[in-house]
């Protein structure tokens, strides 16, 4: 009789690194089967409906096994990787798929022993290892058992005998977690898809393939025809690419279609002069306050807005629907939109209204610089107050932003262009420029939004005001 170790192989789950997600991607493994792994290191780089982040293992080992490839979509609390915490002892001491995993450890050590034969004339049955239920009979070596072909047709397979008749069950079609997803997602059954994977397993490809339009059948063969040459008619569908919508872009597009029917929207927009801005980003570039810091007009659009919601504190709210209150906040968590590779994301300075000029412009280019690097956490991007998102750098004058949820405003920023400008009385070229506010009309109002947009866009005509006003 053996005596199975509980604790050698130890499972890592995917674990909830953002506040209530369901699932992640999974974007890079660090190590592979064999390798050594100690507490704390990094072995896997994921991305949520909130940001990519990095997940450290709990403990030390040998990496036995990785259960999910790159670009899988894993829900929250599967496992993703075993490791073997006991690499030197003998290779039959345990069977992997006996193994417990971190959380869960078996209640008392299982003993391995033959089952008795059921008829003397029979031979013994062979031995087996002990398994939790639902993984099948593990082999005694740590490398996984290759999955055997069905002595029966895929269709049907025998069942237990009911009045001296077998009955048939379905057997369950193949197919890992997130293909079964996309498949549910799709409208797909996965009974009716012809698997093409190593062993039987249905791939993402095999789902693509059964929801992709059937090729047309062949004309019949016909005389040639002299034309004249012209467009070639194609597919459509051989000129479209697909492409899953998952993490930051599909949290992004729900969250947008919350917060639009739901906080009615209203926007105003207010064309000035800026020219003088623009002078003071020139002179604060050459400030030895912020030498190694960058200084933008952003930058300047930022204070201004923190200042004029100082003068008019009522913007700086939320809207709480459960308890039917107005949240009115002491404090400005600023966030500013950033387009990563990844999609866009709103990551915020916080406790914005407390810092310098200097002190604002070291977090703006941290948080632009970890944003567009992929490194944004979680935490960056939760506890928003008032946003500002600066279309202006793509060129566009103005627009309609859509307010993040729980947040009361949002500032868009439109591009500055030299344009005619009547300037003490008479026409000159200025620095042009328009800010565009939307807010959430049920806890601010026209006058409210009004003087908060004007306050900002007075600063940023005369900046001396953010001397004189702060």
């Amino acid at each position: 009789m053996t005596t199975v170790t509980a604790q050698r192989f130890r499972e890592f789950k995917m674990p909830d690194v953002g506040e209530g997600l369901t699932e992640a991607e999974i974007l890079k493994w660090y190590v592979k089967p064999g390798d050594p792994v100690t507490d704390g290191q990094v072995v896997c780089e994921v991305e949520t409906a909130k940001a990519a982040v990095e997940l450290p293992i709990p403990f030390d080992g040998v990496v036995h096994e990785l259960h999910f490839g790159e670009g899988d979509t894993v829900d929250v609390g599967a496992v993703i990787i075993a490791v073997d915490t006991d690499p030197g002892a003998p290779a039959g001491e345990v069977a992997p798929a006996a193994a417990a995993s971190a959380a869960e450890p078996l209640a008392e050590p299982v003993a391995v022993k033959a089952p008795e034969p059921v008829r003397a004339p029979e031979p013994e049955a062979p031995k087996r290892q002990p398994v939790l239920v639902g993984y099948g009979v593990a082999a005694s070596s740590t490398k996984r058992r290759p999955r055997k072909k069905a002595a029966v047709p895929a269709q049907a397979k025998a069942g237990p005998e009911l009045n001296g008749h077998a009955t048939v069950t379905e057997p369950r079609p193949l197919a890992k977690p997130p293909v079964r997803k996309l498949a549910k997602d799709l409208g797909v059954d996965l009974a009716g898809v012809t698997p093409t994977g190593p062993g039987g397993v249905i791939t993402r490809e095999d789902i693509q393939a059964a929801v992709a339009p059937a090729a047309p059948a062949p004309a019949p063969a016909v005389s040639p025809v002299v034309v004249e040459p012209s467009v070639t008619s194609v597919q459509p569908s051989a000129l479209e690419t697909r492409v899953p919508i998952k993490g930051v872009r599909k949290a992004t597009a729900a969250a947008m279609v919350a917060s639009a029917f739901t906080a009615p929207h209203v926007t105003e927009f207010l064309t000035f002069d800026i020219t003088r801005t623009m002078r003071l980003v020139q002179e604060l570039k050459a400030d030895p306050a912020f030498a190694g810091l960058k200084v933008s007009p952003l930058l300047l659009v930022a204070k201004a807005l923190l200042v004029a919601i100082r003068r008019n504190p009522d913007v700086n709210a939320a809207w709480d629907e459960g308890r039917q209150e107005i949240v009115h906040k002491g404090y400005v968590n600023l966030g500013i939109a950033a387009a990563t590779p990844r999609g866009l994301i709103v990551p915020n300075i916080k406790d914005a209204h407390a810092k310098t000029l200097p002190e604002l412009a070291a977090a703006l280019g941290d948080l632009v610089a970890i944003a567009r690097e992929g490194r944004t956490s979680p935490g960056d991007m939760q506890g928003g107050t008032v946003t500002i998102t600066n279309v202006g750098v793509f060129g566009v004058d103005t627009g309609t932003p859509i307010l993040n949820p729980g947040e009361s405003a949002i500032l868009a920023f439109g591009a500055v262009k030299e344009q005619p400008w009547v300037h003490k009385g008479k026409v000159k070229p200025r620095q042009v420029t328009t800010l565009a506010l939307s807010f959430d009309h049920r806890l601010v109002d026209g006058e409210l939004g009004s003087r908060v947009l004007a306050d900002t866009a007075a600063i940023l005509e005369y900046p001396k005001r953010l001397m004189t006003w702060a």
